[in-house]
Parts: structure tokens; sequence; C-alpha cells
């Protein structure tokens, strides 16, 4: 289990951890039990260059279809295959097994802690 304090996050409902140049992203778990029972998860191949803003994939849920937004510019390293395999780890375990890409990436925009991010999803 990752330390969620120790992760950035989106007021998109997405988390990131940083690892050199290397950014793994996904979704919180405010997000997952706001989606409901995912069944579907659809990421770009490695090799994909995304856009900051850009719908870089999406999430369907038996109750709504969500949309995943790049973060940040950069470039698909990895999709989780797992992921694809078996939608439900992103309702399970949505900051360990349930990742769902990782990227390279620059210079990261202004992004929200633990706390801040606590804070806008209890609103």
């Amino acid at each position: 289990m990752t330390d969620q304090a120790s992760l950035q996050y989106t007021e998109e409902h997405e988390w990131l951890r940083v690892d050199g140049d290397t950014v793994t992203i996904g979704i919180t778990d405010y997000a997952a039990e706001k989606l409901g029972d995912v069944v579907y998860v659809d990421l770009p191949a490695a090799g994909t260059a995304i856009t900051s803003g850009s719908v870089v994939g999406e999430i369907e849920s038996t109750k709504s279809v969500g949309e995943l937004f790049a973060p940040v510019d950069g470039e698909i390293v990895e999709s989780n295959q797992a992921v694809i395999d078996s939608p439900e780890l992103v309702n399970s375990d949505p900051f360990g097994e349930g990742w769902l890409i990782k990227i390279t990436a620059g210079e990261l925009p202004k992004l929200l802690s633990h706390d801040e991010y606590r804070a806008l999803v209890a609103e």
C-alpha cells in the first residue's frame, strides 16, 4: 500500500507518485468510489506522447464512464496490464495495484498535497 500522504494530487482526482523522471498515475479512492464498480479500463500504449489536460484513457463502471486526463506533458512508458485484465483493481487497490499509467515527464505543474486534496473532496 502506498503512503497516500507522500503522493501529489490533481483536482481531477488523480494521484501522482514521482520517482526521478518517471511519474506513476492513478485515480484516488474518492474517484473510484464515485465511479462505482469498474468494469473496463482503456489506456494508451507505451510510446504514446501525451499533453497535459488531454484525455489519455477511459474508465467505465456500472454507473458511468470517466475520462483519465493527463496531468502533465510526457510520454507513456507503461500502461498497467493488470488493470486492463482486472479492472476491479481500480476499486480494490487504487493507490497500489490499481495504478494506471507510468510516464516520463519534465517539470510538474503545481499539484495538491494530500491535505489539500482531502480538503477539496470534503467540500
